[in-house]
Formats: C-alpha cells, sequence, structure tokens
C-alpha cells in the first residue's frame, strides 16, 4: 500500500509539476502531495452506508416511562372522540390527508370537515391538559366566570347591579 500511495503521489507530482516554484523546499512540496493523497485514498476507503440500510434499532431511543403513559393516555383520549371526529382527526394528521379529500371521503362538506378536525383537537387538548370541561372545577369555574359577566352586563337599576 506505501508503494502505491508513493507511485500515485509522484503521479500527482508530476501532473502538477507547473505549480512547484524552482528554489522552494521540494520535499516539502512533494510531503504536500504525499499527505494529500494519503487522505484522499482514505476517504475513498471509507465505508458508507445508506440510511435505509441501517437497522432502526440504532436510530431509536427508548421512551421514558413518562411518554409510555403520556402516549397511553392518549390513546384512551382518542377512543373517547366521538366516531366521526376521531377518523377526521386521523385521517388529516396521521394519513396527511387535505381537508378536501377528507370532505369527499366521508360524504360532508370542507368546512364540516374542517370542524370535525378542529373539535377532536381541542378535546384532546383539553382532555391531555386536564382541562376536561366535564369535571367539577371547571364547571364551577365556568359558572363563577358566567356570574361575573352576567354582573358586569346586568343594567344599572337591577338587583344584580347592586349587591
Amino acid at each position: 500500500m506505501a508503494e502505491d500511495l508513493v507511485q500515485d503521489a509522484v503521479c500527482n507530482a508530476l501532473a502538477a509539476q507547473d505549480s512547484f516554484i524552482p528554489g522552494t523546499n521540494f520535499s516539502a512540496w512533494m510531503h504536500r502531495i504525499l499527505r494529500n493523497r494519503f487522505i484522499s485514498d482514505l476517504r475513498k476507503r471509507r465505508e458508507t452506508t445508506d440510511i435505509e440500510d441501517i437497522p432502526a434499532s440504532v436510530l431509536a431511543t427508548t421512551a421514558s416511562h413518562e411518554d409510555r403513559l403520556a402516549l397511553k393516555d392518549l390513546a384512551m383520549a382518542l377512543d373517547r372522540l366521538p366516531q366521526d371526529q376521531r377518523e377526521a382527526l386521523i385521517m388529516v394528521v396521521l394519513h396527511g390527508m387535505s381537508y378536501e379529500h377528507l370532505a369527499e371521503a366521508t360524504g360532508c362538506a370542507v368546512g364540516t370537515a374542517k370542524s370535525r378536525v378542529f373539535r377532536a383537537r381541542r378535546q384532546l387538548e383539553n382532555w391531555m391538559t386536564g382541562e376536561d370541561p366535564d369535571a367539577p372545577q371547571v364547571k364551577a369555574r365556568i359558572a363563577r366566570v358566567r356570574g361575573l359577566l352576567a354582573e358586569r352586563t346586568a343594567p344599572l337599576g337591577s338587583a344584580a347591579a347592586h349587591p
């Protein structure tokens, strides 16, 4: 391999002899050519692999316990969605279907398809963040807000405006 390297370096030097400046260090010039040729040969021999050839286990990381619990909660929340919303959400989010294609596939208007996906996303977000509108604490908070709004919007002369 060393002999091949020297021979290739000499061939490169002869091909580039016009770039050598007489009176400069020939050994250094030749060493640079030899070094560059060695590096080029190393790069050519380097093993390259297509990403599809690598086992998925090499690229994957194991999910933490919290991640597995979150996925389990998400699966349960998806099961709680009404069938039409679940179907719309899965077709758009997981399958990448456009709203137009979703509407065509489900036999509804595009606006209805968008609405189903929006409602499904909003409901999942509420369930996953603990903001379940059916939860007692959320119902109580909504009632308080409605009461405050009613007091503020009541006519000035009414009893609600003067507690």
